[in-house]
Order: structure tokens, then sequence, then C-alpha cells
């Protein structure tokens, strides 16, 4: 291991370039959890939020995903006050098209003008000209999908986004969304346990777009005493986290995880996973316990 993954872990998970001209460290930071109890209000402690991204700047991460429902209007904050002004290197991704009536309750509105109103609010809340990557962060099925995709085209168009990507989706979806404007990106969840997304992500590496997990941490039954994922995390002297995080990494060179915390401990914990290199063998072993 070299002097600059020990210090910058995150830089071993390697380079993706988004939208083909957009590089950044394949292992992220996900700000969700940064914010109070059901994605609701404020940090309990803001100025610690502060740290935390700071701290994975640190440790090699120029990868970070928020949305304007996250709080509502907070993580993009703190991603501004944490960064602002931005390195070059730096990548930030949100969303728009999910409304929030409180803690854990989250309904898709994609009426393009709230949309419209949703990228410049972002686009203040993180004082920014141009937004790197926006994700529609759930598609509205009470208003068509062209309209949708439509107006973040025109967005586009006029600068104030530079790519757009889709959450929670399918193939044909994706599909139709491209027949309108370019899509470079897909985020669904898909962890070691939960593969429900393989078709996409599969479809998603041979056509060269992003697939950014979320929920990468998910081990479900995973780690007890005699699971694969405990031996083996034991024999890497390694977390099961470390282990599954290290396990997306290799499935696709596309996959860009996004673990979030609220805690630097846990952050130094998680980010180290990109450091652990599967063999073959071993990583077949962890693809065929949950089969």
């Amino acid at each position: 291991m070299t002097d600059t993954t020990t210090n910058r872990p995150a830089t071993a998970s390697g380079t993706f370039s988004i939208g083909g001209d957009l590089p950044t460290t394949r292992l992220g930071y996900g700000t969700m959890q940064l914010t109070g109890p059901g994605v609701w209000g404020e940090p309990s402690d803001r100025d610690e939020a502060v740290r935390v991204i700071r701290r994975a700047v640190e440790l090699g991460v120029t990868f970070f995903d928020s949305a304007d429902a996250y709080g509502p209007a907070v993580t993009d904050g703190l991603l501004r006050e944490a960064l602002h002004p931005y390195a070059d290197d730096i990548v930030i991704a949100t969303k728009v098209g999910n409304t929030r009536q409180g803690p854990d309750q989250w309904t898709p509105l994609g009426v393009p003008a709230y949309l419209r109103q949703q990228v410049e609010m972002n686009l203040r809340h993180l004082d920014v000209e141009r937004i790197d990557l926006l994700q529609l962060h759930r598609i509205d099925p009470n208003v068509p999908l062209e309209d949708q995709i439509g107006e973040l085209g025109a967005l586009r168009d006029e600068g104030k986004i530079r790519h757009i990507g889709l959450s929670e989706v399918s193939i044909d979806e994706v599909k139709a969304a491209q027949a309108v404007a370019p899509i470079v990106s897909v985020q669904n969840l898909f962890n070691l346990t939960d593969r429900s997304a393989e078709p996409l992500l599969d479809w998603a590496t041979e056509n060269g777009l992003a697939f950014i997990p979320w929920f990468p941490l998910a081990t479900g039954g995973l780690t007890g005493s005699d699971s694969p994922l405990t031996k083996l995390a034991e024999q890497h002297e390694a977390t099961p986290a470390q282990l599954a995080l290290a396990w997306l990494l290799k499935r696709s060179p596309a996959m860009l995880p996004i673990p979030g915390t609220s805690s630097i401990a846990h952050l130094e914990d998680n980010l180290a996973g990109a450091t652990i290199e599967l063999t073959d063998a071993e990583f077949d072993a962890l693809t065929d316990a949950v089969s």
C-alpha cells in the first residue's frame, strides 16, 4: 500500500469519468445521514457535520451526493459551508423531484415548474453557477416523463446543469429518458444482500453510465460468526462493512458507492474499504453467500 492510499484511502477506489468528462473518485460520500432523525431538520451538531465533510476530502473523496429533500434544504448548505470555494476536483451530485411532508415522508413531484424552482434553489444553496450532476430523485408517475426530463434538459441547455442522472429506475425508464435528454448516471438500491437492480447495473456498465448504489453497506444476516463475510473480514483484518464496499468496487468499474455517516471515526473506517483487494475467489465466495 502506497503512502498516498494510506493517507487518502478513497483514491485506492480508482476513478470514473461521469458523462465521459467529469472524473471523480469511485468511492464517494453520501450526505443524507448528516440530517436530523427521519432525514428531517438540521444535524444535532452542525460543526461536526462540517468536519466530517472536510475529513472526507482529506481522505481522498472527491464525489459527494446530496439532495434538496435531505432536511429538506440542509445538506447542500452543509457542503457549501464545508467546501466552498470548491476545489477543481470536487464533484457534487444533488437531486430534485421529491417533496417532504415530515420525518420519513417522501412524495415525488415532477411538475416542470417545480423541478426548475428546485434546481434554482440548489444552485443558490450550493453557491454554484452550474450543478455537476443533477439527478431526478424519483419519477413522478402523475407527470409525463418527457415533461420531467425535458425540463431538466432545458436547464442543461441553459448551462445550469452539466449532467443529468436518474434515481430508482428501470432500464426501460432510462432508455425513455435518454430519448429526451442525455442521461449519464443511475442511482438505485444495491448492496451485497439486495441485488434486485443487477440487470440495471450490468446495462449501465455496458453503456458507460455511472451506477451509484444507495444503502451500500447493508450486510443483512451475513455478519454472523460463521458467515463467509465475517470470516473473510477477519482474514483481511477488516470489518464486514469494509468488505461489503470492497465487493461493490470489484463488482463493476462503473460502481460509485456513497456510504454516509455523521461520525469521523465511521467515515475513516468506511473509506479504508477502498484499500482492500479481493481475489476472484474471495469475490465469488461473497457473491455466492447470497444468491
